[in-house]
């Protein structure tokens, strides 16, 4: 009868261990947005310092900030979240 009791608790255990492990997966969508509000706001500042120093250097080629890697990031992103369709 003691076995018994203590898988009826370990079964209570895992049901909770899952649950906080769902909640966990989903509450992490809430973090990834936030992080993508202020990404998006270092993308605009990015967008203003390229063009400021482009202005101050007309016949420049340097590269400010890695558009090509940033781009290629948000390629892999959407992949990942697109697996589904």
């Amino acid at each position: 009868m003691k076995e018994l009791t203590s898988f009826k608790k370990y079964l209570v255990e895992a049901e909770n261990n899952v649950e906080v492990f769902q909640q966990k997966r989903i509450a992490d969508f809430d973090e990834l947005q936030g992080r993508l509000k202020v990404l998006s706001k270092k993308l605009q500042q990015a967008k203003l310092a390229t063009d400021k120093y482009y202005r101050q250097n007309p016949k420049s080629y340097a590269v400010v900030y890695g558009t090509d890697m940033i781009n290629d990031y948000f390629n892999d992103i959407d992949e990942l979240l697109t697996q589904d369709q």
